[in-house]
């Protein structure tokens, strides 16, 4: 053989070889790591309020009778079709044949009893307990179908069984779902290295369509400039929920990322403890609501990322009441009159207690400086979000702030219990009425009557609705723009070439 006719097949040996390679490279490119801001206190969506649970475990390792997709549509899930009765207080529902939990186990129908009549139990710890409040019985027909009957109409019964707080779990695992979570998802539990990442991994074994994914990992990162670091390092592919706005700028002009701007159902609020003084004293709470400065808050702790809001819903929602927004104008000298009626003329001491997301520490610093304009002199309590949980979420704070993520949440505030500690038998009315309505028109009134209730009453401080800012790596698909629900759904996720 030649010299040269060797050196040809050694180039075309390599050259194969390096076309091998680089078809077996991008074929292998099927793992994302998420970066995610808050590490969840457990695992278990149906024993805690946090939404860093549901950003893990949400479709990806969890599901429920109904699904919620990313333009907030009701989807069937574990039950493939569902009939409702005339009086809308009967549901049946078909479930999927053939599915199975992690572990093994069969799902049937059983599961499904179980699952609601624990979440709906008087010793229920489930954080939304009142979604299943209109649950009268759950009957099991055969292994394949259940029949929920209600105690009245609920016109948001299917939205509600799409919750994280809705998903079905099997009585064999339920107690150790918090650590080792077994569901029926398209992806399975794999590891929790305390603080620093949690795992998941394809489930060979779904019901449904295979994932692109072999193994998605969440990567907990809370500090903002970290966050940015690791994207532009390609430690982490994707934040869902970008915690550093002040870093978009840089992020949108590099090309190797995508930089997407959507709505969630985030209100951001200055949390009251209305049960306290005092708080207790509404010209207290409409002197705090005009010294705020919304667009100040946005502007300084968010990089201009946020829409302002007067009352407790999203303002994408078309029942939201906009105008409510100038119900407490920014006004130094009204709420030093309100606070000096209330017999604080020179004003008092307080704490602000504030959980890890920039929204609540930068939001803080500024909000404790306008408060300081009114002779309000808040102490700040940095908090990690378990301390929370087991603090201010308890009743036990003066006022903090955070992110109430649920979707159509206004209910809470006919709960006395709930850390609001606000007790008011009007908007208890109105909220009752809205619970047997199924009619969408009255239903949007009754939503709007207890929006001007609780602005009226200064309950909180009604900051914005949070933005969802999402960056990844330019070739990763299928995450979502907006969040209807707290979820990062990696079931649509694939990398393109």
């Amino acid at each position: 053989m030649s010299y040269r006719r060797l050196q040809a097949g050694i180039a075309a040996t390599l050259f194969l070889s390096t076309a091998l390679l680089s078809t077996s490279a991008l074929a292998a490119k099927d793992t994302l790591v998420m970066g995610v801001a808050l590490e969840p206190p457990h695992l278990d969506p149906t024993a805690g309020a946090a939404a860093a649970i549901d950003e893990v475990v949400y479709a990806n390792v969890f599901e429920g009778l109904t699904r919620i997709n990313e333009n907030g549509e009701i989807l069937p899930a574990l039950a493939e079709s569902w009939e409702v009765s005339e009086d809308g207080k009967t549901y049946t529902f078909k479930l999927r044949s053939g599915v199975k939990f992690h572990d093994g186990t069969d799902f049937d129908a059983g599961d499904v009893k179980f699952s609601l009549d624990r979440a709906r139990a008087e010793d229920s710890t489930n954080a939304q307990k009142g979604l299943f409040s209109a649950i009268e019985s759950v009957e099991v027909s055969d292994p394949h179908t259940v029949v929920v009957n209600l105690s009245n109409p609920a016109g948001s019964f299917l939205f509600n069984m799409g919750w994280g707080d809705a998903v079905i779990v099997a009585p064999e695992s339920a107690d150790t779902n918090k650590e080792n979570p077994v569901g029926t998802g398209p992806f399975k539990f794999s590891s929790w290295a305390k603080g620093s990442a949690i795992e998941v991994v394809r489930n060979d074994a779904y019901w449904g369509s295979a994932v692109a994914l072999s193994k998605a990992t969440f990567r907990i990162i809370p500090d903002a400039a970290a966050a940015t670091n690791a994207l532009l390092a390609g430690d982490v592919d994707a934040f869902a929920n970008f915690p550093a706005p002040e870093a978009l700028p840089q992020l949108e002009a590099d090309p190797r990322f995508a930089v997407v701007q959507g709505s969630t159902e985030g209100e951001t609020i200055l949390s009251t403890n209305n049960s306290k003084a005092p708080f207790s004293d509404i010209r207290v709470r409409q002197a705090i609501a005009h010294t705020l400065d919304r667009q100040a808050i946005i502007d300084g702790a968010m990089f201009g990322q946020g829409t302002p809001i007067g009352t407790h819903f999203a303002p994408h929602h078309p029942a939201y009441k906009a105008e409510l927004i100038d119900t407490y104008p920014h006004d130094i000298e009204k709420a030093k009159a309100l606070l000096a009626e209330a017999g604080f003329p020179e004003g008092f001491k307080a704490t602000l207690q504030l959980p890890p997301p920039t929204y609540a520490r930068r939001g803080g610093e500024i909000i404790a400086s306008q408060l300081r304009e009114i002779g309000i002199d808040l102490e700040i309590i940095p908090v990690e979000w378990k301390q929370w949980l087991e603090g201010p979420f308890k009743g036990d704070y003066d006022l903090t702030i955070v992110s109430h993520t649920e979707p159509m949440d206004i209910g809470i505030y006919a709960n006395p219990d709930y850390y609001f500690k606000y007790d008011s038998k009007e908007l208890q009315d109105v909220i009752a009425k809205l619970n047997v309505t199924a009619d969408t028109e009255e239903r949007y009134k009754l939503m709007g009557e207890a929006q001007t209730i609780i602005s009226k009453d200064a309950v909180n401080g009604y900051l914005f609705q949070l933005a969802k800012s999402g960056v990844w790596n330019a070739k990763v698909e299928g995450l979502w723009k907006n969040s209807p629900v707290q979820a990062n759904d990696l079931t649509g996720v694939h990398w393109t070439d």
